[in-house]
């Protein structure tokens, strides 16, 4: 049995396939790494170009769309290996790009989840929006990264790069972890369906008593929005949404109701924003969101019972405060 599966999760793909898969195979099939794509019920013909173009790749076929989340749960159960890599089919990899994550994991037992540097791949100098070179979560829970502050993204002088880094969150662009670790916690949480569902990920990883790290010695580049633009209300939606139900999960009970209870006031200065800008697709999007959590934190019944997540680098931050504010300090590092 391989060591490594990385596994790309595709739906309706074949133009992304056609311009990165090619090169995602020839830099990681290996004596002990297996490239996989697990298909989400495709309509297209993501399939047969695979068959005929990469046999070197596997197949994982699944009957239907399962969405981000229950997608790669159902492949990751059928992929026996040690380790895991999420990989976003608009990612292009770089040579050597899974071994130094796969000799960190190997030697630090206690670290599950690892991600490499995500650049841009419009833009190869500058840090790409999902991941850039680690994630954290504010005081408020709001998500944001070394390398990007919400829409502000940095570019790459190696500011980084001085070793490992323990962080709050790993990007499922580009994300390993212990196939084990994964399926004990119940892998990715299919209410979520899409966004933010690796974060939650980590934080449940972090809640066991495991780390979570960014690795500089790895890079790959990302095209983004390859799902969903941002700027998009159903985006917006998903990730105002999840994020709530995040928090609300992975925090203890009373401290979990303290926060939520300031961080939607926060988020209703976000609707008040895509009101004034006339954008009211997103502004209903913030309301829909906010109403479906109320409805869906019902359904979450077991909380932690210390609080992690305020432990974690960044926690004492405001990304609102840094990015708004020019008088305060962004050195996120």
């Amino acid at each position: 049995m391989k060591k490594l599966g990385v596994i790309i999760l595709n739906w309706n793909g074949e133009k992304l396939l056609k311009e990165f898969l090619p090169a995602a195979a020839k830099h990681t099939v290996a004596s002990d790494v297996d490239l996989i794509v697990a298909d989400n019920g495709s309509t297209d013909n993501s399939l047969n170009w695979v068959r005929e173009n990469c046999p070197e790749v596997k197949i994982i076929a699944l009957d239907k769309n399962y969405g981000f989340a229950e997608g790669y749960n159902r492949a990751i159960r059928e992929a026996d290996y040690e380790y895991i890599v999420l990989l976003n089919s608009d990612v292009e990899v770089t040579p050597g790009w899974w071994q130094p994550l796969l000799s960190f994991m190997e030697s630090n037992p206690k670290v599950g989840a690892v991600q490499p540097k995500i650049r841009s791949w419009h833009e190869k100098r500058m840090f790409e929006y999902a991941g850039a070179a680690g994630g954290y979560l504010d005081n408020l829970g709001y998500p944001y990264c070394r390398g990007r502050l919400f829409d502000i993204m940095e570019e790459d002088k190696g500011q980084y790069d001085d070793g490992p880094a323990d962080v709050c969150w790993a990007s499922g662009a580009c994300l390993m972890t212990r196939r084990k670790l994964y399926l004990d916690l119940g892998g990715l949480d299919e209410r979520f369906f899409a966004h933010m569902e690796e974060i939650d990920l980590c934080c449940r990883i972090l809640n066991a008593g495991y780390r979570v790290c960014a690795l500089p010695d790895s890079a790959v580049y990302h095209v983004g929005g390859a799902s969903l633009n941002q700027g998009n209300p159903k985006k917006t939606y998903l990730n105002f949404r999840n994020n709530l139900l995040l928090l609300h999960k992975n925090l203890p009970r009373k401290k979990g109701k303290r926060k939520l209870f300031i961080r939607r006031l926060a988020d209703t200065l976000a609707w008040g924003m895509f009101l004034v800008k006339g954008d009211f697709a997103n502004a209903n999007a913030v309301l829909k969101a906010h109403r479906d959590f109320r409805k869906m934190k019902k359904l979450y019944t077991d909380f932690p019972e210390r609080d992690i997540l305020s432990l974690q680098p960044g926690s004492n931050r405001s990304a609102l405060l840094m990015r708004y504010l020019p008088f305060v300090k962004r050195d996120i590092k």
